[in-house]
């Protein structure tokens, strides 16, 4: 189990024991906010599943019918966390304001520690993730790690949403309903930013213009090449594939020009970590 798996695999554990936690706190403390706090929290086990489940099959090596290796399939689950983020906040929102109005019970004050609880836990796992995830260019580590960030933000609308209630619960007893109706909404907000980000990299969206230049850059100090015509890059998974146009003195052999190319390819490759291959087309200078 690499890095990447490892940080999933702990994601899935410290969310599954806050989420038992809080539904168990929510339910016999009367707090709608730190049940619905607590199913975002239950949610969060799939999509940690669903990371280690991605990187799993990205760290498959290439074959014969998948030449680029197996690393969309990491993208895919982070687009999928996306999707479930959005629909989970949406039921989430709804069941939170469905008996708005209706009496009930005020919220015990103990179920104020599970919130606490989750407040430090999730932002070291979110710092964690994140921290993984842009070192391994992992789209689905990251996507989880947004997912851990706005858990802290809905543990802190569930704290002061309970804390109103507490406060004074005649006035303020629905402020734990529309806490959790807040905390739908963020769930999906976070939804929709994964799902944007993952959709882009799915459509082969160019990386950073940074990126971009560090590639030409690193391809330009090979002795022979006089520039770079042109330079694509597509995301497959944690890592990049480039296509790569390089300008050579029009009159070396073949053999010449071969070698340069080579050169160049083996550079960018042992130089920049996060680019898998580069497949590297001569062109005669002008």
């Amino acid at each position: 189990m690499h890095t990447g798996q490892r940080v999933a695999a702990l994601g899935m554990v410290v969310s599954g024991a806050l989420a038992v936690v809080k539904i168990v706190a929510g339910l016999h403390g009367h707090s709608t906010s730190v049940l619905s706090d607590g199913l975002e929290s239950g949610g969060d086990v799939f999509s940690s599943g669903f990371v280690l489940l991605g990187l799993t099959l990205a760290a498959k090596p290439p074959d014969a019918d998948h030449p680029y290796g197996h690393g969309r399939a990491e993208i895919l689950t982070g687009l999928l966390i996306g999707l479930v983020l959005a629909a989970g906040g949406t039921l989430i929102s709804f069941a939170s304001v469905e008996h708005l109005g209706e009496s009930r019970l005020a919220p015990a004050s103990y179920v104020i520690w599970p919130l606490l609880a989750s407040l430090a836990a999730k932002s070291g796992l979110a710092a964690f993730k994140f921290r993984y995830g842009g070192r391994l260019w992992s789209a689905a580590l990251v996507a989880d790690a947004w997912n851990d960030t706005m858990d802290c933000l809905s543990a802190f609308v569930a704290l002061v949403s309970v804390g109103l209630a507490l406060w004074n619960s005649a006035r303020f007893l629905d402020a734990d309903r529309y806490g959790g109706f807040v905390v739908g909404l963020i769930v999906i907000s976070a939804g929709l930013r994964v799902s944007r980000d993952t959709a882009l990299q799915l459509m082969d969206t160019m990386p950073e213009e940074n990126l971009m230049m560090q590639i030409r850059a690193t391809a330009t100090t090979v002795p022979g090449v006089k520039g770079v015509e042109k330079c694509f890059a597509r995301k497959t998974g944690l890592r990049y594939h480039v296509d790569l146009h390089l300008e050579v003195d029009p009159e070396m052999t073949v053999r010449q020009s071969h070698e340069i190319a080579q050169a160049v390819r083996v550079r960018i490759r042992e130089t920049l970590n996060w680019v898998a291959d580069v497949l590297v087309h001569v062109e005669p200078a002008s």
